[in-house]
């Protein structure tokens, strides 16, 4: 069918005859878009707020409260992180918090207290870099030991075991 022929027919038989041709030849493009639209967003938003931290902040103030609940697996982000730990748990597909770090730091911690319950904690530095954890020591309760920090946000899920799991947990970073 050539343009000519394009303006005998009417509105709703081009557009049968174009969605066809797109179908025929371009369904690929839908079908990369669909995947590409499964994933999760990295969005900059957080669902229980940010922390803006500079080097010798106060730890007493440097903590936030959330709740875990989502059934989204961190391991979708990625299986292993930067230091090749396994990244586990389900959590919600937006960070539950944001860390804003105003200047570089050394070393940080960042714990989760959940009284207990089992924890996971997946941290993404602006860089993309992934960090994980899980127990620590003999507590069932998530930490992350970060160092050589670059200014930045880094996005901190907290995670549970099973999904849909609702805890209740303090977040808290801390400069060793």
């Amino acid at each position: 069918m050539n343009k000519c022929q394009y303006r005998l027919l009417s509105a709703s038989r081009i557009n049968q005859f174009l969605r066809r041709k797109a179908w025929s030849k371009g369904g690929w493009l839908l079908g990369i878009l669909t995947v590409i639209s499964s994933f999760p967003v990295m969005a900059d938003t957080a669902n229980f707020g940010t922390i803006s931290l500079a080097p010798g902040f106060d730890s007493t103030t440097a903590s936030l409260s959330g709740y875990t609940g989502g059934s989204y697996s961190l391991s979708a982000i990625t299986n292993r992180d930067a230091n090749n730990k396994a990244c586990i748990g389900f959590a919600d597909p937006t960070p539950d918090h944001i860390v804003v770090l105003q200047k570089n730091f050394s070393n940080l911690r960042i714990t989760v207290d959940s009284d207990g319950s089992d924890t996971t904690l997946l941290v993404q530095a602006p860089d993309g870099k992934i960090y994980c954890g899980d127990d620590t020591g003999r507590r069932k309760d998530a930490s992350v030991a970060l160092n050589q920090l670059k200014q930045g946000s880094y996005k901190v899920w907290v995670g549970t075991f099973n999904p849909g799991a609702k805890l209740n947990y303090t977040l808290t970073v801390q400069q060793p």
